[in-house]
């Protein structure tokens, strides 16, 4: 059965206005189901971002669609900031109500929708990877699409990939939720007077520690600094203050400060033998939602 590109009805756009079917007709077409705190579609966007550069003239029409993963997500301030963040300059749809989400039977963040110049659906592609598969097919639409096209050279990122590889997971402490909803005892310890909500978990008030086992050299969070809007967040790794081993969102001073909701960067490049993360703040209304692991 052919699967055509569904119009993409949703509350509203940045960097353009609506697009409709027939702005889209004879436009190779890929479809970026994105969420800004996700780490695995964060490690995709250089590359969503290099086909929009080089083949946006060629044409392919690159649409972001964001869909929120947690409530604050929902929040326009915090999309479009984020879209400035990230540099995104394509079109991007925001979704709040998964209506395009639904209407493409998608299930996950990041994945990726490939349609042709008629609106049929190609591919798909879930999750990080196949950079040099997806814009081989990119190019051979828009060949397809305008046989006399003259295509540059495969973007350095791509080529850089298919050099590289995929690094390996294997043995890499899963993503890690915090809230009531996907939780999963055991796996975190929280000291201090902290409340469960169903996405996360919260500091009532006095000062909170989260602690959590990892194996991995990369541990990222995504957080909600609470009310006050600002909120420090002491880092320890293996009962000392974070050192050599700090993400790029903790100072020297091993503490990670936040003024916003978003994913911060805690670890980096550490050593893949079992660790203990510590973390310690006394911002009332501090919010944690969901561990994510690197190599």
């Amino acid at each position: 059965m052919t699967v055509r590109l569904p119009p993409v009805a949703v509350e509203r756009w940045v960097n353009s206005p609506p697009l409709t079917p027939d702005d889209l007709h004879g436009r190779v077409v890929l479809v970026d189901i994105w969420e800004y705190t996700c780490v695995n579609w964060i490690r995709t966007a250089p590359y969503v971002k290099a086909w929009h550069r080089d083949y946006a003239e060629l044409g392919l029409t690159v649409i972001g669609v964001h869909a929120p993963e947690f409530e604050f997500g929902r929040c326009p301030e915090n999309i479009d900031r984020a879209v400035r963040d990230h540099g995104l300059t394509y079109p991007v749809a925001v979704d709040n109500g998964y209506t395009f989400w639904r209407a493409l039977r998608n299930d996950a963040w990041p994945a990726k929708y490939l349609f042709d110049a008629d609106g049929r659906l190609v591919d798909r592609w879930v999750g990080e990877g196949a950079y040099e598969r997806v814009e081989s097919e990119i190019r051979r639409l828009l060949e397809v699409r305008a046989p006399r096209t003259r295509l540059p050279p495969v973007s350095p990122e791509a080529t850089t990939f298919a050099t590289t590889g995929e690094p390996s997971y294997v043995g890499i402490t899963p993503e890690t939720y915090l809230g009531a909803d996907r939780g999963v005892p055991g796996t975190f310890t929280v000291t201090g007077d902290w409340r469960s909500g169903g996405e996360y978990v919260e500091l009532a008030g006095g000062t909170g520690e989260l602690s959590l086992p990892f194996s991995a050299g990369e541990v990222n969070l995504v957080v909600d600094p609470g009310p006050a809007g600002r909120a420090a967040i002491q880092v320890l790794l293996d009962g000392n203050p974070i050192g050599d081993e700090r993400g790029a969102d903790v100072g020297p001073d091993a503490v990670a400060r936040v003024d916003r909701p978003r994913m911060i960067r805690l670890v980096a490049d550490a050593s893949r033998v079992d660790h203990l993360l510590r973390l310690v703040t006394d911002v009332p209304g501090f919010r944690a939602y969901v561990f994510t692991f690197g190599p």
